[in-house]
């Protein structure tokens, strides 16, 4: 029978942690200073003072002003915002009196700053007896969210004279006569109905969306850039707007650093293609504008044009247009002749607004697996990478979770054509050469590395334009992911090489994601990529070593240089086999560089370079010192090594003599 407790319950078994809410009677609050209780308003201002730096001023009404930044302490902060300017004012009688904030940012809209004071007081008004700092720390963590608001709207405010004393004094003088002009009637606006959602479709939005932030500045390489207006042509970045209720709400876009007159025809129109695909992702939405945005600006310029010539050219009137009709009649054809479309070239879907031209398909079409552009008449138009130099390439990596990833500092290891020395170059970005000198020779050699995304039908990284040395292998680089559930790129980047597996989440979404790179390949593409492997001529024999797998090496490789090493290498500046370096200079007439294969000496087995044992037969390649005992007979027989427990140690030392003579 379970022992029963002083409360009247049953006491938990033993083993077990009970979970049970303490009574209420044992809650106890936090512990309030003693000076806040005697003087509550100027504690709380002394901790102020001691986290910012205030402005105070005295005001007519009593109050305190306190001016200070806070700058937002969310490393994620989705805003262009360096510090929001504050002016705390705070009543003689608080607490009781509730304090109040204002805004003094000149950057942000009146209408976004009325929203962080509503949101002031309204945290003010939840959170009742929290001090003036721990209000201001959740202002901190709210302010993302008050700047998401829609902004409010503000009242522009004018000042009217009086003027009707002069409108009396006009009255009473009789009027001119004037012809009555008549005036026009008001057009009506057309009334926009408003779009109501269901509760199910707004919560399978808000999870489909995944997003908290509301604009996001992302860089942008039109596809055909030469044949954009030039207004256009300076476009590197654009402005993604996603509205709250994204995707029953359309994406729209704003172009940077480009004129407005310009931009709108193209973002209106990709906000009408962006609702009419509310399918596609949001990488979907970009990769369309960017791959299609000389074709919206074609559009929209032919849409201004006929605009503008409906505008200036008046309807012409019922009597011309009967003149021309009668005279287009009498010659029996006009001198337009209409040639109807071929049905052969009416694409299917082409119909209604699917925004689509056939320059545009014709374009898509022309596109190879590498990005490179063929166009029949014009093979002038550039490329986005010039596939010259060094391609580098994962061809085995693996992508869990991940839409794209990009090389972003790369990291080589590099030979000197000269001497043959390897050199380190490190901080390789995106078009930007980098010189450097051996270590050894002093021979000067330049390395540039021009970037490519990585995703799932692309394993290569990029291209390596290098001088006067070959690339060797890849050193620890920099990855940048996007993630494959939100589309959100990583702003920190993840230090990888060959064989690791690197794991971690996205900050947007939480969601795991995973990239492993196995292999690393380095192919020569043409002029530009240093030197490249010899096409023709005769191959280099493979030399004929005699051996058989399972069988040891002759001494199980060991030499006179080095007698407790059992292996041979393989060194890779002349594909060689020596037992060691010594024996490779004695052999050879150029200098030795590391070997990266070695040939076990118990079994036979060449392998990739390890440091103590064999892959194949597990056993060690490096001979370990003796320990000092006969161990069967293949210890030592030294007797200054033996330990002093052996009996053979001081065998035939000093008292064999002695019995001699005796």
């Amino acid at each position: 029978m379970a022992a029963v407790s002083q409360s009247g319950g049953s006491s938990p078994r033993p083993g077990r942690q009970a979970v049970s809410e303490a009574p209420a009677s044992r809650v106890v609050p936090k512990p309030v200073p003693e000076r806040q209780i005697q003087d509550a308003r100027g504690y709380q201002i002394g901790q102020l003072r001691r986290r910012f730096s205030l402005k105070e001023s005295n005001l007519e009404n009593g109050d305190t002003s306190f001016q200070f930044d806070l700058v937002p302490s969310d490393p994620d902060f989705a805003f262009d915002l360096d510090r929001l300017q504050i002016d705390l004012r705070v009543p003689a009688a608080y607490p009781t009196t509730p304090p109040k904030l204002i805004v003094k940012n000149s950057d942000i809209p009146r209408g976004f700053a009325i929203n962080i004071e509503k949101g002031w007081d309204k945290l003010v008004k939840e959170r009742r007896g929290a001090t003036l700092l721990s209000l201001t720390n959740s202002l901190d963590k709210k302010l993302e969210s008050f700047l998401s608001e829609q902004k409010v709207d503000t009242v522009k405010l004018t000042i009217f004279k009086d003027t009707r004393h002069i409108e009396a004094e006009s009255s009473s003088k009789p009027p001119a006569a004037a012809a009555p002009k008549p005036q026009p009637p008001a057009e009506e606006r057309p009334r926009i109905p408003r779009e109501y959602f269901t509760k199910g479709q707004i919560s399978e939005a808000k999870a489909r969306r995944a997003h908290d932030g509301v604009i996001y500045t992302l860089p942008i390489e039109p596809k055909r850039r030469a044949q954009l207006p030039t207004g256009l042509q300076v476009v590197n970045s654009v402005q993604l707007i996603i509205p709250l209720l994204y995707p029953l709400q359309p994406l729209r876009v704003l172009l940077n650093d480009v004129d407005s007159e310009d931009a709108e025809g193209v973002e209106e129109l990709f906000s009408e293609k962006a609702a009419e695909q509310k399918q596609m992702t949001l990488t979907s939405h970009l990769n369309y504008l960017a791959q299609n945005m000389h074709t919206l600006a074609k559009q929209a310029r032919t849409f201004a044009a006929q605009v503008s010539i409906a505008e200036e050219q008046p309807n012409l009137d019922e009597e011309a247009q009967e003149a021309e009709h009668s005279s287009t009649t009498d010659s029996g054809r006009g001198h337009v002749h209409v040639i109807p479309r071929p049905p052969e070239w009416t694409v299917a879907g082409d119909e209604g607004t699917s925004g689509f031209s056939d320059d545009s398909l014709s374009e898509d079409e022309d596109e190879d697996d590498g990005g490179v552009t063929i166009e029949s008449g014009n093979t002038n138009l550039p490329t986005q990478t010039a596939e010259t130099g060094i391609a580098i390439s994962f061809p085995s990596i693996e992508l869990h979770g991940i839409e794209l990833l990009q090389l972003s500092v790369l990291s080589l290891s590099v030979k000197c054509d000269r001497c043959k020395t390897l050199n380190d170059v490190t901080g390789l970005k995106d078009n930007i050469e980098k010189a450097g000198s051996c270590k050894k020779c002093a021979t000067p050699f330049t390395v540039m590395f021009r970037q490519e995304l990585i995703h799932q039908n692309s394993t290569r990284a990029g291209f390596i334009d290098i001088s006067a040395c070959t690339v060797a292998d890849l050193l620890p680089s920099t990855f940048l992911p996007t993630c494959g559930t939100c589309s959100a790129a990583s702003h920190q980047g993840f230090v990888s090489v060959r064989g690791e597996t690197t794991t971690n989440v996205c900050r947007t979404c939480h969601a795991r994601f995973t990239f492993k790179i196995p292999d690393v390949r380095f192919l020569a593409y043409g002029p530009g990529s240093g030197k490249l492997p010899p096409t023709a001529g005769p191959r280099r024999r493979q030399e004929k070593l005699g051996l058989h797998a399972g069988e040891p090496l002759p001494q199980r490789g060991a030499c006179a240089h080095y007698k407790r090493s059992y292996r041979w290498f393989r060194f890779s500046c002349c594909s060689k086999v020596h037992p060691c370096d010594r024996c490779h200079d004695a052999g050879e007439d150029h200098l030795n560089e590391w070997a990266n294969r070695m040939i076990c000496g118990w079994c036979s087995r060449e392998q990739n370079y390890s440091v103590e044992s064999c892959h194949f037969c597990g056993r060690s390649v490096v001979g370990k010192r003796s320990t000092g005992f006969w161990e069967g007979g293949k210890g030592t027989r030294n007797q200054t090594l033996m330990r002093r427990g052996d009996k053979r140690k001081y065998r035939r030392i000093g008292g064999g003599e002695e019995k001699k003579d005796d």
